[in-house]
């Protein structure tokens, strides 16, 4: 089997049920040529985001079976110290991009939390909720520049290992793309909930109001799992 270049270190670290989906035989092909694109990049001399050991962070935190809310976004955010490998989240010490501040805002008027002051999602993340971008990486300043090199056939296959593998969590579908994914999804034992996209230019017309987040927690209780915790987590003080 031909080895990665590349993506090699990125898949350090990731869950095992989710390394097999990668190495399996139908997508292993997939992701070598995605890594042959992703070096050809680097040799041209362009910048990737997230840097390369962030490229799969979205699947260091639970197994398939344990993800309790999935959130699907495009591709990463294209500037300088702000993708890092989870949909919608950003470094805790970056600014908050738009399309997040309208999640918060809709969090804010849904479950009455305060606003948060960090952009980095990672406490939901290590609660279950899976934040999965379609495609994992982007050149910088260019928006979309990586989405036909192969990473939809990866994000498929995640997302259809959760389908599977899961016995029931919430998928929250915000935009066009998310949505196409909603006939992967087996709504008789998943909850769908769709909206418009948080982006400034589409999330009043369904996306604010939507009450996703206390619809999935509502959904969470009601089939015995524990709710999301949404809520900005204060960084501890150390103790001496």
């Amino acid at each position: 089997m031909p080895s990665l270049n590349y993506l090699s270190t990125s898949i350090n670290g990731i869950h095992s049920e989710w390394e097999k989906v990668l190495l399996s035989p139908e997508i292993y092909p997939e992701l070598l040529k995605i890594d042959k694109a992703l070096s050809d990049c680097l040799q041209q001399g362009k910048v990737i985001y997230p840097p390369c050991d962030q490229i799969f962070t979205a699947l260091k935190f639970c197994a398939p079976s344990d993800i309790k809310v999935v959130i699907l976004g495009q591709d990463p955010y294209h500037g300088a110290g702000e993708a890092m490998g989870l949909s919608f989240s950003v470094p805790a010490n970056a600014r908050i991009p738009p399309s997040l501040r309208n999640i918060f805002k809709e969090q804010a008027q849904d479950l009455g939390l305060n606003p948060p002051q960090s952009g980095d999602l990672s406490h939901w993340a290590k609660q279950g909720v899976l934040l999965l971008n379609s495609a994992l990486t982007v050149e910088a300043d260019c928006a979309g520049s990586h989405a036909k090199i192969g990473w939809q056939t990866i994000s498929n296959a995640l997302i259809d290992k959760v389908n599977q593998a899961n016995q029931g969590c919430v998928f929250l579908l915000w935009g066009n793309w998310a949505r196409s994914k909603a006939d992967r999804i087996t709504s008789s034992r998943h909850l769908v909930l769709t909206a418009a996209h948080p982006s400034p230019l589409s999330a009043s017309r369904g996306f604010l109001g939507c009450k996703h987040f206390s619809k999935a927690n509502q959904w969470l209780n009601n089939h015995g799992y524990k709710a999301i915790d949404w809520a900005e987590k204060p960084e501890q003080n150390q103790l001496f």
